[in-house]
């Protein structure tokens, strides 16, 4: 439950199909494409500004 099969993401295409027509198609896939990138860049950037912040710091154990 919860993953989508063959059937579900045909007919998703096909009504997608119909609402938008098929001049629309490729720049709604475009943009939800950039979208798709944008957003796995910005948990990049988070995850790396986690990791230097969570990173210990080896001079700090000398001083303790």
């Amino acid at each position: 439950m919860g993953r989508i099969g063959a059937f579900e993401l045909i007919l998703i295409l096909l009504i997608a199909l119909v609402i938008f027509g098929p001049s629309k198609l490729p720049q709604i896939g475009r943009s939800f494409g950039e979208a798709i990138k944008e957003f796995r860049r910005g948990s990049k950037e988070i995850r790396d500004e986690f990791d230097e912040l969570t990173k210990e710091d080896p001079e700090s154990n000398n001083k303790a």
